[in-house]
């Protein structure tokens, strides 16, 4: 009973939810999202629009590419030549590929040069390393993100495979969108919906849920938060690879400046999603995987350069800076 009582738990998370505007001179956005290395899914949704700028499109076909090297010994992270190659001009990111964060050996290689080790007891005491026990109690095929195309011809002796992310476009007709402020971070009675209602719309919208809470619907109870309005279309994009922190920053600046030109939409958002077995989330913070392995943030940027910034993880993770 027990058992099936933890099976039955819906897993917890931690939220942060705040508020601020780009022209501000302490505003953090763009240092957080520097520091969330290892990124799995970009996610952009814009309303009231058909397609995507020039300048946007032309961004997003540019995430890629990124690299899978099998078989790779650790070591080979350390040398001399790969520290002059990629680590010192800061834009190499490393993390193992089809491990369990909970049960496997796991690295991961942060821009700053860090190597990152979550390793099982017995490999740790193999290693003669020192460190400090993990919250959350072989070689393996290592995933790669830099700028130079000389990673190919660097790990030539290996298998190794260049891949692009995969892009997804698309155009929602006739989508229920809860009502916003800039201002009302937490909604206001019968006026706007908070941020964590908005954060739980944008899951079920990039999930292809349905909204509308039909009785026979046997798949999806959910329905849009109140106030709502009916977009009359909305535009969604989803990148979906192994994507720099830099690439993410440059689709923000991008989105930044959507509205200086007057547009119908009041806001648009961005939303990334780290890999859910990556030993880190923010900076060097411990990441685990325990029910759900979520590490999350999301950008909802308004056309006065206001924005509010949504951070989740897991509950038993760090707090979100």
């Amino acid at each position: 009973m027990a058992t099936l009582r933890r099976l039955r738990e819906v897993p917890r998370h931690l939220l942060v939810c705040e508020k601020s505007n780009f022209g501000h001179d302490k505003s953090r956005h763009r240092h957080l999202v520097e520091t969330h290395y290892h990124n799995y899914r970009v996610s952009i949704l814009i309303p009231e629009c058909g397609i995507l700028s020039k300048e946007l499109k032309n961004l997003v076909m540019e995430t890629g590419p990124y690299y899978f090297v099998k078989n790779l010994p650790l070591h080979e992270l350390i040398t001399h030549d790969f520290i002059n190659t990629f680590v010192k001009k800061g834009s190499c990111c490393a993390l193992t590929y089809n491990t369990n964060i909970d049960e496997d050996n796991t690295v991961a290689l942060l821009p700053d040069g860090k190597l990152i080790l979550s390793l099982d007891k017995d490999t740790y005491e193999e290693t003669g390393l020192q460190g400090r026990p993990s919250q959350y109690s072989g070689r393996k095929i290592m995933k790669f993100s830099a700028e130079e195309s000389t990673m190919m011809s660097y790990f030539s002796n290996y298998q190794i495979q260049e891949h692009q992310p995969k892009i997804a476009l698309s155009t929602v007709t006739e989508l229920q969108c809860p009502v916003l402020q800039s201002s009302a971070l937490r909604g206001a009675p019968e006026a706007a919906c908070s941020a964590p209602e908005l954060l739980d719309w944008l899951g079920a919208v990039f999930s292809h849920a349905e909204l509308n809470n039909e009785p026979n619907n046997f798949i999806s109870t959910y329905c849009c938060p109140q106030p709502s309005t009916v977009l009359a279309k909305a535009y969604l994009c989803t990148i979906t690879g192994f994507i720099l922190p830099e690439k993410i920053c440059l689709l923000l600046e991008q989105l930044c400046h959507y509205f200086d030109e007057p547009k119908l939409a009041p806001w648009v958002t961005l939303s990334v999603q780290g890999f859910a077995d990556s030993p880190v989330s923010w900076r060097e913070n411990e990441h685990g995987f325990r029910k759900g392995g979520e590490h999350l943030y999301n950008f909802v940027i308004f056309n006065n350069q206001d924005y509010w910034l949504q951070m989740a993880v897991g509950a038993n993770d760090d707090c979100p800076p």
